[in-house]
């Protein structure tokens, strides 16, 4: 017995006219729509990320055809433009927040383009979008010292917790970038499963912290959206995103060593 890839789809901004810093990683609204009568269309069920990670964990069977539905960081559209679309189908999402990001009391100003605020985070949760963590201040996780580190993901958990009453339970790494280290981290703040980006189809035997996902983007038309939920020709269709990711993890690890031996003189 084969075992089941799962797509994941990480989209970021739903937007009509994007910014220039989110315009790439956006969707315009129409597209998301036609996307999401297409994935109705093929019979995908949408899961959550925590049922899909408790269905693995336990063994219990996946629904026909799963397909996840996420977005990072908690742009404005999403409320707007993605809800309605994903309410007519019945769908269920992920969100996976930024909580310094989002409109309130604990923004810290860093957001790239319009966000959330909390009424709108919780009328998402009322309408079945499971709430994840995504840091406090989107940092690059691995570049931090572990006292950071905890305080981005505790924060993030602990301000999710007290505006929606209950602790999320998935997350979701900036920039998909995490390491050994960051994993465990993220473990032992209470998460119960985390997502990265990959490009590639997410499969059990990733483990719970380092599902992978497929990035939706301005230019995603419909036929190759097509390809990617049936899982065909990912690896062609992101090769250059491959190779990119590989020769930035060489750069980022000799910053850490850099940086390591840096502390050590000190």
């Amino acid at each position: 017995m084969t075992e089941e890839a799962v797509p994941i789809l990480m989209y970021h901004s739903v937007a009509t006219a994007p910014n220039d810093a989110t315009r790439a990683l956006s969707v315009a609204p129409q597209a998301f729509a036609e996307q999401m009568a297409l994935v109705d269309d093929l019979g995908l069920t949408p899961v959550s990320t925590g049922d899909l990670a408790a269905r693995w964990r336990s063994g219990r069977p996946l629904p026909p055809r799963p397909v996840l539905i996420t977005f990072d960081d908690g742009y404005e559209g999403v409320h707007r433009h993605a809800l309605p679309v994903l309410a007519k189908h019945g769908f269920t999402a992920t969100l996976f927040v930024s909580t310094g990001w989002i409109r309130g009391a604990y923004d810290t100003g860093g957001a790239l383009d319009t966000m959330l605020d909390w009424d709108q985070v919780r009328e998402l949760a009322a309408a079945d979008v499971e709430i994840g963590g995504h840091s406090h201040t989107h940092p690059q996780l691995d570049q931090l010292d572990d006292e950071r580190l905890r305080h981005e993901l505790i924060h993030c958990r602990d301000l999710v917790t007290d505006e929606l009453g209950t602790a999320p339970v998935s997350f979701a790494y900036p920039y998909g970038y995490s390491s050994r280290r960051v994993r465990e981290a993220v473990r032992r703040s209470g998460y119960a499963q985390a997502l990265a980006v990959g490009n590639r189809l997410a499969r059990r035997r990733q483990g719970p912290y380092a599902l992978q996902r497929v990035t939706m983007r301005r230019g995603t038309g419909i036929e190759e959206f097509e390809r990617l939920v049936e899982g065909r020709r990912i690896a062609r269709t992101f090769a250059r995103d491959h190779a990119l990711t590989k020769g930035y993890a060489l750069v980022r690890r000799a910053r850490q060593v850099r940086r390591k031996a840096s502390r050590s003189r000190v």
